[in-house]
């Protein structure tokens, strides 16, 4: 009788290291998949900032060519920078001509923290007013 006993109690002790060693595998990959889920929800946060703020200085650099555009109607560049506190846009205008006489296309980009925002604007000259006046204005993806 002993030695059905101590058989049992053998049984017992592996059945529940068995279930033991379960639950502690389940939860280490519960906790993994905790621990992946809250750092992508992290990255993804700080990406949307980052995208947002890379359209600020889009923006910012569509705003300076339209402000020079206002002061010299015949202004264009292949290429400038435009520098405010978060980042630095490059920004390019050009004069259309022909049937496009009068509308000037203005693309600028800007890059913060790995993510590029880019915008295309268009702004109408009056020839005989010189008044400055936003077309169009476009994410480009």
């Amino acid at each position: 009788m002993e030695k059905n006993d101590l058989l049992r109690k053998n049984a017992a002790g592996q059945a529940f290291l068995s279930t033991i060693l379960l639950i502690g595998g389940v939860m280490i990959v519960i906790a993994a998949t905790v621990a992946v889920l809250a750092a992508t929800f992290v990255d993804s946060g700080y990406g949307l900032q980052a995208s947002e703020k890379a359209e600020a200085v889009a923006t910012a650099g569509v705003n300076d060519a339209f402000l020079r555009l206002v002061r010299n109607t015949s202004f264009t560049s292949a290429g400038y920078s435009v520098t405010v506190p978060n980042g630095t846009a490059t920004v390019s205008v050009t004069q259309g001509s022909g049937s496009a006489a009068g509308l000037d296309t203005v693309f600028s980009a800007a890059t913060v923290s790995g993510r590029t925002r880019k915008i295309n604007a268009v702004f109408g000259i009056s020839s005989s007013t010189g008044q400055v006046v936003s077309i169009s204005w476009q994410d480009v993806q």
